[in-house]
């Protein structure tokens, strides 16, 4: 047992450096030549700043309304994420899931690591945004940032990444939503003019790696931090809970069921049962069918 735990140990720690490693050698790979030099690193050739023409002629004829909602949209998918990951959160703090709450913590430290790692690589590479040097470019939709707020990597991306590729992860269903979300949000950066296409492709590696790595490293004993909260909650909640809810409390002079009351609820109302209706029984499991009041009905409660 303790060997297989070691061994667990040791892949999910191989796993996170692995995913660290990887990130890191992208963003190096991705960051622009003039690093270190006398100023801000200028990137106006290549195939980024290629990509970053087309993309804003694209957009440039587009209606005031659709820039007003590409400008919206920028941080609007942001919010999106964060309110899926708060729902997520509660939904397993409802059912008292430990691992999922554990997660879903982890998913938002992983996060704020990347946000707080892409902050340290703006102020080590130093790249001018493109709204400023690209020659040739249509004219960007959102304010270009103020001199010293520079461009790589994107801070929009990295957040949009860190959260979608996190739920992904941990709920594999919500990649369908999560995914498109992300690269909506790391699209409409360069859209709107404030970002080169290699800045939010560095965003996105470096946001995926770092939430992967403390995914697999940190969530198992998260776990086992969260868990004895999660159980004294539970003992916490005198009124015992349903599938679908709290039960609500028996009224005061309704008849007590014997013991075979309820399992013939299965098959109907037992011979000489005082006939069914709101004041003679409620409904106490919530996977049985159960008679309406008419008795022209059954379902689910």
């Amino acid at each position: 047992m303790k060997t297989d735990a070691g061994n667990n140990l040791r892949s999910r720690l191989l796993g996170a450096t692995v995913s660290l490693g990887v990130g890191a050698g992208a963003v190096a790979w991705l960051s622009p030549e003039g690093t270190g030099g006398a100023g801000p690193a200028k990137v106006v050739e290549g195939v980024s700043a290629s990509g970053y023409r087309l993309v804003t002629k694209a957009v440039a004829n587009a209606p005031s309304w659709a820039s007003t909602a590409m400008e919206i949209a920028t941080d609007g998918t942001l919010v999106l994420l964060g309110l899926l990951l708060v729902l997520v959160w509660w939904t397993a703090l409802r059912r008292g899931d430990a691992r999922g709450v554990a997660g879903t913590v982890m998913i938002g430290v992983g996060t704020v690591a990347a946000y707080a790692i892409s902050e340290t690589v703006k102020l080590t590479v130093i790249e001018e945004r493109p709204c400023r040097v690209v020659r040739g470019a249509a004219a960007a939709i959102a304010e270009c940032p103020e001199v010293g707020d520079w461009s790589f990597p994107s801070n929009h991306a990295t957040l949009a990444a860190g959260l979608a590729v996190g739920l992904a992860l941990f709920r594999p269903r919500l990649a369908a939503v999560t995914l498109p979300l992300a690269a909506v949000a790391a699209l409409l950066r360069v859209m709107v003019g404030v970002h080169y296409p290699h800045d939010v492709l560095a965003g996105v590696i470096l946001a995926a790696g770092v939430v992967a790595a403390v995914l697999l490293a940190l969530t198992p004993p998260a776990v086992r931090l969260v868990s004895p909260l999660i159980e004294r909650l539970g003992r916490n909640d005198s009124a015992p809970e349903g599938r679908y809810g709290r039960r609500p409390a028996a009224h005061a002079g309704r008849h007590r069921a014997g013991p075979d009351f309820g399992r013939s609820l299965q098959y109907g109302r037992p011979t000489g049962a005082p006939p069914a209706g709101p004041d003679h029984f409620r409904p106490f499991r919530a996977d049985l069918p159960q008679a309406s009041d008419n008795g022209h009905h059954s379902g689910r409660f």
